[in-house]
């Protein structure tokens, strides 16, 4: 172990670069996204020597990669990546020239890298994967060094400049009475954001009551909130509280705000502005003490031009307003993202060992290939549906010493709809009537290796023509290690027969017996396209 040099330094060295310079707002960095023992991954190398003007050299050993927040850190330790230095120098336009020895660790960024590449600061702004031997998955990208953050994650997962800047806004907030309005894209974490806000809050031992408005009938919107008096409506038979008077004292969230009916943005205007409400059908008017907070992920600036949603409501609801980032603009924070999903869901099924295991020279659990997979995916889901692919990836793997991606998924992660498109439909071949249905455990070797073959290495195909279902195809193939698929692949060989094969992808999935399909995605995601 050794000391970590602190961010403070950084300017320091900067300013004997040259003179009157000042610190930049953000520094490159190397982030672990992936690696063989997973309570690594979101360790962050600081490039603070590239922009002082000097080469940084990047082995097994040196330099220490560092938990943001700690003090010490570690080399990469991999025993498949080279003692031999990967060198990165600094370019006049802003970028990193890499040098990679010929006999040194094999480095991919898109395709494997030979001699040397540069890489353009547009492109480090955006972020680059980086993997080292197929088992280390690195992002070359920019690490702000001027938002605050506190001392604790308030339950927000990542490292990014996007949610350590929530976290300051929840601060600095939090104790306030003023109402608060959540604004971001599905699946980023609004309620998350409400609890914390409740939690740090005077409030904390009071209700915390949560309101989807989506998800009420208009019709009914108004008596869920603020309650009914008896013979408010035929079947009123009693007063009725709402959300409310339930959670009096506490903090009421209002989700999906920008689906509120006309009348309760009438109804909650009032309340923002007085403090008070009538009850559906009511003449007595009812005192609340309750700290507001909404959230949406609708333009509301829209909705208001359209004459859905009222300005003044608008103004009241965002007494301050917090923006939740998506998660493509937090690339730097999906693989600990990832790994904290997986572990509670590895924890679940008592395969929790998978995230660190004890043999250095055990197979990575999490293939680097599927990382930059992740990293690539927009995720329009944000973290909602990165959760959702952890799940399906772990419990898919199941018993598996490594993880593997099924069709479906894999169609998820490029973007894809579930069903093929129309244009593709007549090529992909439909079942066999005559096969009769059988127990994969009975069909062999010999058997598996001729289906593939006879259908171009197409598992459905395969699968319909054995008689057995697509999904044991995965066991079966996992079951016999001489039948592969392209997610199997390394990088080298796939780059040999490429060249060989002069890039004709029905050559090549011919000479390395695997799905044409799967096959083309593997040689895109490595630049050879």
């Amino acid at each position: 172990m050794r000391r970590h040099r602190a961010i403070e330094e950084v300017s320091t060295a900067i300013g004997k670069k040259r003179a009157g310079a000042t610190t930049p707002r953000a520094l490159p960095a190397l982030t672990l996204v992936a690696h063989p023992h997973g309570d690594r991954v979101g360790e962050r190398l600081l490039l603070d020597a590239l922009v002082a003007g000097k080469e940084l050299e990047l082995s097994r050993n040196a330099p220490d990669f560092v938990k943001p927040g700690a003090a010490l850190g570690a080399g990469l330790g991999d025993p498949f990546v080279s003692r031999k230095p990967i060198r990165l120098a600094p370019t006049e336009n802003g970028g990193i020239l890499l040098r990679v020895g010929d006999d040194g660790t094999a480095v991919v960024v898109g395709a494997r890298v030979r001699g040397s590449l540069e890489i353009g600061a547009a492109e480090i702004d955006a972020g680059v994967p980086i993997t080292l031997a197929d088992r280390v998955a690195l992002l070359l990208h920019r690490a702000s060094l001027d938002v605050e953050d506190g001392p604790e994650t308030l339950g927000m997962i990542g490292q990014s400049a996007g949610i350590r800047r929530v976290r300051s806004l929840l601060e600095r907030v939090a104790d306030l009475h003023v109402p608060v309005l959540i604004r971001g894209e599905t699946g980023t974490g609004k309620e998350l954001v409400a609890r914390a806000l409740h939690d740090r809050s005077p409030r904390r031992n009071k209700p915390f009551v949560s309101v989807n408005l989506g998800a009420i009938p208009r019709e009914l919107a108004a008596a869920e909130l603020f309650g009914t008096e008896k013979g408010a409506y035929t079947g009123a038979a009693s007063d009725r509280s709402g959300f409310f008077r339930a959670a009096q004292g506490g903090t009421l969230f209002l989700d999906e705000v920008g689906e509120a009916p006309a009348e309760v943005q009438v109804m909650l205007l009032r309340v923002l502005e007085t403090g008070e409400f009538y009850p559906v059908g009511g003449r007595t008017l009812h005192a609340t003490d309750v700290r507001l907070v909404a959230a949406t992920d609708a333009n509301l600036e829209n909705h208001i031009r359209e004459g859905r949603f009222k300005a003044p409501l608008l103004h009241r609801l965002a007494g301050y307003e917090i923006r939740l980032p998506p998660l493509r603009e937090r690339r730097e924070d999906i693989g600990t993202l990832f790994y904290h999903f997986a572990r509670e869901e590895l924890q679940s099924i008592g395969e929790a060992h998978r995230i660190a295991p004890k043999d250095p020279y055990a197979e990575p659990w999490m293939p680097a290939s599927l990382a930059v997979r992740l990293l690539g995916s927009s995720w329009p889901g944000n973290i909602r549906q990165l959760r959702n692919v952890a799940r399906q990836l772990v419990i898919g793997s199941r018993g598996q010493a490594r993880l593997s991606i099924d069709p479906r998924l894999d169609a998820e992660l490029e973007g894809a709809g579930p069903a093929p498109a129309p244009a593709l439909a007549a090529t992909i071949p439909k079942p066999s009537a005559s096969a009769p249905r059988r127990r994969p455990a009975d069909v062999s070797e010999v058997e598996l290796s001729a289906a593939l073959e006879e259908h171009a290495w197409d598992l459905k195909a395969a699968a319909d023509k054995l008689g057995i279902p697509r999904s044991s195809m995965y066991d079966l193939i996992e079951r016999y290690p001489s039948i592969r698929t392209a997610g199997d692949l390394r990088a080298e060989e796939i780059e040999r027969c490429h060249r060989e094969n002069a890039g004709d992808l029905d050559r090549m999935a011919a000479e390395l017996k695997v799905s044409r399909r799967a096959l083309q995605r593997r040689v895109k995601e490595m630049g050879l396209l």
